[in-house]
């Protein structure tokens, strides 16, 4: 039976849940959700899509908005926006089983549709209408649907071809995918496809799909080890993972990590006091979980874009002082 995948996105979900909640319309209203008591170098968690049709990128900073836009600053509210996401998440229960439904953000979810659109009599392309439909009436949220015969293809379809149809869904299999996006560019519109991923493939000439599906496969996993398979088999459409595979997946190993952006140069005293605070949390965590750990990782961004990494190791040690004193000195050696 060929499988049928919904991806399912909540257009600018935070902008539009700010929107709902002041009785305006996402569409016509300029809207950001930042913190505004941060400074002007704050990023702003989501912009409505009237800003991104004036031209302003989510995710930018406040003084990157144009002084001649005018709008709306909310806070960000993280407990409103868990609670619409829960509730739009029952709507997704009325037409498919926990069982069939991978929550994959807050604001975006796969569904495995292949056993119901007998039940229901619906094309793919109408049951997901009808979920749209049905959140909008509901929760006054826009919607948008990717539908694909695997999960890789319903995200595409979300991501790429769902923007230009005027109902909000685009639909995509193997062959509709090498015909439609095999020379679609840039790479980095493809999930899981950034942009290092993309200077190291543009390093070796490949610049879309159909390059990565003729390359020499010896090429590329020289170039990206085990990684090489995903992209070789996405760039033929293929992806062998299904929702049971993710349902099943229990994981070897478990991380926890804390991050903090800074809204002007430190001075290593300063960057220090920050590192200090950030393990305070941390280990606040590894307590409260019962947990240990036998590695600790670093990672700072400098203001001109060069970031460093590097790594310490320790044996499963608890206290907060241990685990300071190796941040510590992983910072003072970076």
């Amino acid at each position: 039976m060929q499988k049928i995948y919904m991806c399912i996105d909540l257009k600018t979900f935070y902008a539009s849940v700010e929107c709902v909640e002041r009785g305006l319309d996402p569409f016509n209203t300029n809207l950001v959700v930042a913190d505004s008591t941060r400074g002007k170098g704050t990023i702003c968690l989501a912009v409505s899509p009237r800003m991104k049709m004036l031209g302003v990128k989510n995710r930018c900073r406040i003084f990157e908005i144009p002084p001649t836009i005018k709008y709306i600053t909310a806070m960000p509210r993280m407990k409103k926006y868990i609670e619409y996401s829960a509730n739009i998440y029952a709507i997704y229960l009325k037409y498919f089983s926990k069982d069939d439904i991978h929550v994959y953000s807050i604001d975006e979810a796969f569904m495995d549709a292949t056993s119901y659109l007998n039940l229901y009599q619906l094309s793919p392309i109408e049951l997901a209408k009808k979920i749209i439909k049905d959140i909008y009436k509901t929760y006054g949220i826009t919607a948008t649907a990717g539908i694909g015969t695997n999960m890789y293809l319903a995200k595409i379809a979300l991501d790429i071809t769902a923007k230009h149809n005027p109902n909000n869904i685009g639909y995509l299999d193997e062959e509709k995918y090498k015909k439609e996006l095999w020379h679609h560019r840039p790479l980095t519109d493809f999930w899981q496809i950034g942009r290092g991923i993309d200077r190291r493939l543009n390093k070796m000439r490949i610049l879309d799909m159909y390059d990565i599906a003729h390359a020499d496969p010896k090429r590329l996993y020289k170039e990206f080890g085990v990684n090489a398979e995903f992209l070789i088999d996405h760039s033929w459409g293929k992806e062998s993972c299904t929702i049971a595979d993710i349902k099943a997946y229990k994981p070897k190993n478990n991380s926890i990590s804390n991050s903090q952006i800074l809204f002007e140069d430190y001075s290593f005293v300063k960057a220090r006091l920050v590192l200090k605070e950030m393990v305070e949390l941390g280990s606040l965590r590894l307590v409260e979980n019962n947990l240990v750990t036998d590695t600790v990782n670093l990672y700072i961004g400098y203001s001109k874009d060069v970031i460093k990494a590097t790594r310490g190791n320790k044996k499963n040690r608890k206290l907060y002082k241990c685990i300071f004193r190796t941040f510590k000195s992983i910072f003072t050696n970076i």
